[in-house]
């Protein structure tokens, strides 16, 4: 039997992947252990896991129907009871039926919203902190901009614009809501490029796609998972804000639709405090997490804020 030998540079790029896998799994547990002292942080990422175990599994807990104007189970704006705990709608429908159900619109756009708002941040901070010069003069200016003009005030002018859709809002939240990282990424993109490596792979013949996606990225990924946790606590509020001022979707169920739902059929007024309550503190509580969350793990990437544990 002839055993073929492995070549030497298949054998050095595996040994070189496994040290790579070796140091990320290292990190993730150091990173794990240091999160885990942070009481409210591992508060936040419980309540976090446990709604979204809720969301995912609402189509088994509550059913596809619950959505259902025509096939109502009960009676407009019952009380709480045993039968509806939270009560119903105008409709009759049930509104932990409609919360639970509720959760998986808000949590999708809370998360993509966050996650385009920090891309197209990173994006334009590292460009404009790599290159500097008047390039960066100018994408900053517009920068400053978008930063000085109310967020909610643009994303009402797109949402209001455009076709009413989740998409829509998605959109409106992402592309009003980066400024703020996109100068957190520009100052951390120059001081990372400051550094004696960076000098040493420009001499090596490293060009910017090369510099920007292997050293600063990497460098900078801390700070943008940070800024992404507590981007999804802001995102969340505008969604509901904009549900509630009737420019969500009004074909689908969310926390901010459900607030807007209430106040068309006056339970301020009325004193029907369980069609309001329910998902008021549903939102609040999102966003505590999300937030909390956020600031444990700015705590572990730098110690040196000394957030309370």
């Amino acid at each position: 039997m002839t055993i073929t030998p492995v070549p030497k540079a298949a054998r050095t790029t595996r040994s070189a992947r496994s040290l790579a896998w070796a140091r990320r799994r290292g990190s993730v547990a150091r990173f794990w252990r240091s999160y885990r002292t942070h009481r409210a942080g591992l508060f936040g990422l419980g309540a976090l896991a446990l709604i979204a175990l809720i969301a995912l599994a609402a189509p088994l807990l509550v059913g596809g129907d619950v959505q259902s104007v025509t096939n109502a189970p009960g009676t407009a704006l019952e009380s709480p009871s045993a039968e509806f705990p939270l009560g119903t709608d105008q409709f009759g429908r049930s509104l932990l039926g409609l919360l639970v159900w509720g959760a998986r619109i808000s949590l999708t756009v809370g998360l993509l919203a966050a996650a385009l708002s920090v891309a197209i941040g990173t994006l334009v901070g590292i460009i404009a902190g790599h290159y500097g010069g008047w390039f960066s003069t100018v994408i900053m200016r517009i920068t400053d901009w978008f930063l000085v003009m109310p967020t909610l005030v643009l994303a009402i002018v797109l949402a209001t614009v455009m076709s009413r859709s989740v998409w829509t809002v998605i959109l409106a939240i992402g592309v009003t809501s980066w400024p703020t990282t996109a100068r957190l990424v520009r100052a951390q993109t120059i001081a990372v490029e400051s550094r004696p490596y960076i000098e040493r792979a420009k001499a090596l013949g490293g060009g910017h796609s090369h510099i920007m996606t292997r050293h600063v990225l990497p460098n900078v990924m801390p700070l943008v998972l940070a800024q992404t946790t507590l981007g999804i606590s802001t995102a969340i509020l505008t969604e509901a804000t904009l549900a509630f001022l009737g420019l969500g979707d009004p074909t689908i169920v969310s926390w901010g639709g459900m607030l807007q739902d209430a106040r068309e059929a006056g339970a301020v007024s009325s004193g029907h405090w369980w069609y309001l309550a329910p998902p008021g503190i549903a939102i609040a509580l999102v966003a505590l997490a999300f937030t909390l969350c956020g600031r444990a793990i700015e705590a572990v990437l730098n110690p040196k804020l000394g957030v309370a544990r």
